[in-house]
């Protein structure tokens, strides 16, 4: 059975998109609603919704619709789903089509105990026959397109052998993926250390398609260095965004006039209290519960940070935030 299809090669968004592509990638319990449109406001190419089980989504769980829930101001919204039954792929991608997102994302990459012990994200590769099947049932399933987050690597439980991100994208490549975000370290090394650039070069050569480099992007200078590196068609930023959301402008910025700017203490006010009314408008009072570890990484390089973090973390009402502000706190 043949698994092209015209029509949603037509439909494919990310062939739409101008390169270098300036994404937002999946995170858990970070990536919601709010964020997502802090985000998309400052020019992310992409959205990435936090990542989904794919046994909720097959049986409808209708906590999970809510948790990725989306605007349509967001799109193109892609919705990353975990699991380890190909069966299951097949069926959650189904609802994700009646939930009008534009792309699926298959989590092969997620280092998280609670996803690996139950033998989804990063832990597949170590399977990657199973890998195939599902990236396969996926694809069949799907009339959204299917793109793949994966790692540079993974070894063996109870063994030095290991299975490199090369190893997955032979594996699948004849399969009819859009696109791959490649977070550059290992399984045993999931957020630290130097990531792995030699392993993105290496899959760049034999993946002609879209592929986005992931893992430690925080400038944008390392950005044009990262993709001058790799040759790859974009990045997908994550803990680099963290009370930054206008880290993608200033990316693109930096990429088009080789300069960009700095937001001020006033400018940063404001933005907190957007995203903080966002957050009020997506999830109700609950919002600003969700709101303050964000909250406190936008004031992070203050000079009097650790004060206003102890008080923006016990934050339960817009006004108490408002009048927190409307101090000053860069004396």
């Amino acid at each position: 059975m043949t698994l092209i299809n015209l029509d949603l090669i037509m439909q494919n968004f990310w062939t739409k998109l101008t390169k270098p592509i300036i994404a937002l990638a999946p995170m858990a319990g970070v990536t919601d609603m709010a964020f997502r449109q802090m985000c998309k406001r400052f020019g992310a190419d992409v959205i990435y919704t936090e990542f989904a089980s794919t046994n909720a989504l097959a049986y409808n769980s209708q906590k999970t619709k809510e948790l990725i829930g989306f605007s349509k101001r967001e799109q193109p919204v892609v919705c990353q789903i975990f699991g380890s039954d190909p069966k299951i792929y097949f069926k959650a991608v189904k609802v994700l089509q009646s939930m009008g997102f534009a792309g699926v994302d298959i989590n092969f990459g997620c280092p998280a105990y609670k996803v690996t012990r139950h033998g989804g994200g990063v832990s597949l590769m170590r399977n990657l026959k199973l890998c195939r099947e599902i990236v396969q049932a996926t694809c069949e399933g799907s009339k959204l397109p299917v793109s793949i987050k994966i790692r540079a690597s993974i070894k063996k439980q109870n063994s030095n052998v290991v299975i490199t991100a090369l190893d997955l994208v032979e594996t699948i490549k004849d399969l009819p993926i859009s696109a791959i975000m490649l977070h550059a370290r290992s399984y045993e090394q999931p957020f630290d250390g130097e990531p792995n650039i030699e392993i993105v070069k290496e899959v760049r050569k034999i993946w002609p398609k879209i592929l986005l480099y992931n893992g430690g992007i925080y400038t944008p200078e390392q950005t044009k260095q990262i993709l001058e590196q790799t040759r790859a068609d974009g990045v997908g930023l994550a803990r680099g965004a963290w009370g930054r959301p206008w880290l993608f402008e200033q990316i693109k910025s930096y990429l088009t006039d080789g300069s960009y700017s700095q937001k001020n203490w006033e400018e940063t006010k404001t933005i907190m209290l957007q995203h903080a009314r966002l957050a009020l408008t997506s999830k109700g009072s609950h919002g600003l519960l969700d709101l303050r570890k964000h909250l406190a990484w936008y004031v992070k390089s203050l000079p009097r940070a650790a004060s206003l973090r102890n008080q923006l973390v016990k934050i339960n009402e817009l006004r108490e935030l408002e009048n927190m502000l409307a101090q000053d706190y860069e004396r």
